[in-house]
């Protein structure tokens, strides 16, 4: 240990080196931050125990032995390994909340995010009336406690088949003293759910196609695939969740899906509804909406079609 510490003294110098050394590993990186860089900072701040929104004051601060090998073990897993940040640190960060994580569920990442602080305006018009929101494989329940801030009224249940994922949201939502708020259910999508409708249901399901499972970085293998594997195009638990929202919803509620990259999938498992694409920072294809109208008529429709005989 003390061999290294003439070379490594400081945060700057802990820095470098571990840009250097993501950037030869050719890590990938998409569990919370883009680049080498931003992944290095919020190593070593953590691992040293400051806020990770200031390294510029500690820049430059000379630090002890055990210090330098703390952060030393943390770059060189993340580079050997190739283990998300987030499950070295236990800690991610979503719209500025942070959550509790470890491989029991994927590291939060969401779109459906950005659109929560604007409680979906304008494609949600009664927000202030929110009564009931349901979340669809809620995993960490990092959705669930941000819908819980921005629908204080609302009453929300968030659902996981997996109650391994479970038991850390229930860790967040006790973090965040949410109690009273988010009911956590362990159920198969609607199996389970409370017989009752929702002004808003909202899910960022398993999505991934076949193909691209089969050429995920190994930085997404350390997750659970049960939370990433969508099927042969990726749209099997996205075609269930569309299918049985109709009779969840209320009149005027909508249902708010996250597919990420699959897009073409997606339009093609649906010709017969006009999906609403949300602005992210994804683009405009990465979140749809449908209202309780369309899933209505749409339901209404395959039931008047006359069967073959």
């Amino acid at each position: 240990m003390t061999s290294l510490y003439p070379f490594f003294s400081t945060p700057r110098d802990l820095l470098r080196h571990a840009v250097t050394r993501f950037n030869t590993a050719k890590l990938f990186f998409g569990h919370g931050s883009s680049n080498a860089f931003d992944e290095a900072a919020f190593l070593i701040l953590h691992a040293l125990k400051l806020p990770i929104d200031k390294l510029e004051p500690f820049l430059d601060a000379r630090l002890l032995p055990e210090e330098v090998q703390s952060v030393l073990d943390l770059i060189e897993r993340r580079a050997v390994e190739r283990v998300p940040a987030a499950y070295l640190t236990n800690e991610a960060w979503l719209g500025g909340y942070r959550f509790f994580v470890d491989e029991r569920v994927i590291v939060p990442r969401s779109f459906i995010a950005e659109l929560i602080p604007e409680q979906f305006s304008p494609w949600l018009s009664h927000a202030e009336s929110v009564e009931n929101i349901l979340e669809l494989c809620t995993g960490s329940g990092c959705l669930s406690i941000m819908l819980a801030d921005a629908f204080q009224s609302a009453k929300i249940d968030a659902v996981d088949i997996s109650t391994d994922a479970l038991a850390v949201a229930q860790r967040n939502i006790d973090d965040y003293k949410l109690q009273d708020q988010i009911q956590l259910i362990a159920s198969d999508l609607y199996t389970h759910v409370p017989n009752k409708k929702y002004d808003l249901i909202v899910t960022n399901p398993p999505y991934v196609n076949a193909n691209s499972m089969e050429i995920l970085p190994q930085e997404y293998r350390w997750e659970p695939q049960i939370a990433l594997a969508g099927g042969e195009d990726g749209m099997d638990l996205v075609r269930k969740i569309v299918a049985g929202a109709a009779e969840r919803l209320t009149p005027n509620g909508v249902l708010i899906v996250e597919i990420g990259n699959e897009y073409e999938f997606a339009q093609a498992a649906f010709p017969d509804l006009e999906l609403t694409w949300l602005s992210t920072s994804a683009g405009d294809e990465a979140v749809f909406l449908l209202t309780a109208e369309q899933l209505a008529a749409t339901q209404t429709k395959k039931q008047r079609k006359p069967k073959n005989k």
